[in-house]
């Protein structure tokens, strides 16, 4: 009996290791969490972390990468649009702000992230970053961010509360309308 349940249980364990791993569910993160002090380069060069970019702001954050032509060009339409919707209700660059996140840090270098906002027309409320190579496996894990195949990573929008912390996750591709509205709720709140 015992020799049976274990060998259901060996074999449950051998698939569930082929298994890709899980990408985060989308809704609420309880409780919020803080980001690893990764390193990033921001498109126009400065060095900063996860900390000192998002504090003081909601931030919406996707992951992407400057060579992708599959879904990295419909998150940056998505983007584009949420600047554009957010920029009508007068947003202001210091309350709210929108982070492009290259998952490839080799190819992703400050000219390549300036394209990327230039090729989508982003004003003041959008930026692009990238991690160091040696900080992009923490920074994936905890965003939960990765997924298996070409692109290696989840067309979720990510948000931070005032404090920089990670708040909320959207599902895949989720319509600007939402990711507006999300981004409102959280400013709305008190830091």
């Amino acid at each position: 009996m015992h020799r049976r349940r274990f060998l259901r249980t060996a074999a449950a364990l051998a698939v569930a290791a082929r298994l890709p791993a899980a990408r985060a569910h989308g809704g609420l993160v309880l409780p919020p969490q803080t980001p690893p002090p990764v390193r990033l380069r921001l498109q126009d060069g400065r060095a900063t972390t996860p900390a000192m970019l998002f504090e003081g702001r909601v931030t919406a954050l996707q992951l992407m990468f400057t060579g992708c032509s599959a879904t990295c060009p419909l998150q940056g339409a998505l983007f584009a649009e949420v600047e554009r919707q957010l920029q009508a209700r007068k947003a202001a660059p210091g309350d709210v702000q929108l982070v492009s996140a290259s998952i490839d840090p080799l190819g992703d270098d400050p000219v390549a992230l300036a394209a990327w906002l230039a090729r989508f027309g982003a004003g003041g409320l959008w930026r692009a970053a990238s991690p160091a190579v040696a900080d992009l496996d923490r920074w994936l894990d905890f965003l939960q961010g990765r997924r298996a195949g070409a692109d290696r990573h989840t067309t979720q929008v990510f948000l931070f509360d005032r404090r920089g912390r990670l708040a909320l996750r959207t599902v895949d591709l989720p319509p600007a309308s939402e990711v507006v509205r999300l981004v409102g709720e959280l400013a709305a709140q008190k830091a």
